[in-house]
């Protein structure tokens, strides 16, 4: 009787605790197997679970505020980490008409980021001028309009791909977040954080405050991904487009005055997004802003690479090459990272490039407007001679445009 009671006890203890578990919410993992299962991939293996739910890193401590943090307002952003403000960097001025209306023109100017390195060794070629850099379009010769050099104030959004199809990845995707955190932001860059899942979301609105950014990449280190879907195409057209997210509206890169830049660390693979892989191209090569992209499914593909199924295997290269694509349309590059020590050479020289870009603006003498793509070509001569130095440099850069259609003309908002 006495040992029946005990166990009534236990039982009845047991099955408390677990409705307690429930009510408050279990968080769960989806591994990457069924992640992709659900996505319309299947694999023949599934990868290793972590050691333990939260990654095993210990970020630094947050200094305290000077005044305590005010209660939620109606209008607090859910968003963004309590207390947060909106932060922006400077935007391009609207047109105005004689009664005060904005114009929208489709915009003449072609913005370039240009790096220069020597093929051989590796160096960038800083201390350029425009007197050094000849701009074809189409073979014709163009006019350099602005020209800025590197080593300045950068805007820069880091979009993390944060869905339960990286699965036992999201410690690959928030470590090099924190390190380019840590020790690349400069005091007058302008940082915004925005994941993204079935949706983006604004983490941490353009900011220079280090604290803030330690904060949010916190708090995705506490939390786990919610949902399957990782619509990564439209991720990239809400940060560089803009647009309303959660009522209130936010700036594209596109409009953001000076040096921009985007921080892509995903696996590279498309769920669900509403526009499709070529539209999302056309906006990242037509936007010219460079996007720096970090691979995370380097090692988990290598690993099981001889084990995957036609589908799985097609998939991840898929994704790769989307990244791959990213970057070489828009002027930015590809770093495929398989080990975490590779992380501080590869956020070195993503700080290198960025610091070094010549940002390069100049009006097309072509006025067509039929929608077409325009081929574009940077050529530098170093030693001033006259002729030009590329078989010895190495030119990062977006290689061509699509040009505005018949419809894209002056229209009044």
């Amino acid at each position: 009787m006495h040992s029946m009671w005990f166990l009534g006890c236990g039982c009845g203890r047991w099955l408390t605790i677990l409705f307690c578990l429930l009510a408050i919410g279990w968080p769960t993992v989806t591994p990457l197997q069924s992640a992709l299962a659900q996505s319309g991939t299947t694999r023949k293996t599934t990868p290793p679970p972590p050691d333990n739910d939260k990654p095993n890193r210990t970020l630094p401590d947050e200094k305290p505020s000077a005044k305590p943090r005010e209660a939620p307002s109606e209008q607090q952003d859910p968003n963004r980490p309590l207390g947060t403000p909106r932060r922006r960097p400077p935007t391009k001025e609207p047109i105005t008409d004689d009664e005060g209306n904005v114009i929208v023109l489709a915009t003449n100017v072609v913005n370039l980021e240009v790096v220069v390195y020597d093929k051989k060794t590796g160096r960038i070629v800083t201390d350029l001028r425009p007197s050094n850099f000849t701009i074809l379009e189409d073979g014709v010769k163009q006019e350099i309009t602005n020209f800025q050099v590197g080593d300045s104030a950068i805007t820069l959004v880091m979009v993390l791909e944060y869905s339960r199809v990286i699965g036992p990845l999201v410690f690959e995707v928030l470590e090099p977040a924190a390190q380019f955190i840590e020790r690349f932001v400069r005091p007058n860059d302008y940082i915004s954080i925005v994941p993204f899942d079935i949706r983006p979301k604004v983490l941490t609105d353009f900011t220079n405050d280090p604290n803030v950014l330690r904060s949010s990449i916190a708090l995705l280190y506490r939390n786990f991904p919610a949902f399957t879907e990782s619509n990564l195409f439209d991720a990239l057209r809400f940060v560089i487009k803009g647009g309303q997210l959660d009522g209130e509206e936010y700036t594209g890169l596109e409009a953001v005055q000076g040096r921009t830049a985007i921080l892509l660390i995903a696996l590279g693979i498309d769920t669900f997004s509403r526009i499709n892989y070529d539209q999302a191209r056309k906006i990242v090569e037509n936007a010219g802003i460079p996007i720096y992209c970090i691979g995370i499914g380097n090692l988990f593909y290598k690993l099981n690479d001889p084990r995957l199924s036609p589908e799985a295997n097609l998939t991840f290269l898929q994704a790769f090459n989307t990244l791959r694509t990213f970057a070489d349309s828009s002027g930015g590059r590809y770093f495929p990272v398989t080990f975490i020590g590779e992380l501080p050479t590869t956020l070195r020289s993503i700080d290198a490039l960025l610091r070094s870009q010549y940002s390069i603006g100049y009006e097309p003498t072509n006025p067509r407007r039929e929608g077409k793509r325009r081929k574009v070509e940077v050529l530098v001569d170093i030693d001033g001679d006259g002729k030009p130095d590329n078989k010895q440099l190495e030119l990062q850069y977006r290689r061509s445009y699509v040009e505005p259609g018949r419809g894209d003309g002056k229209r009044k908002k």
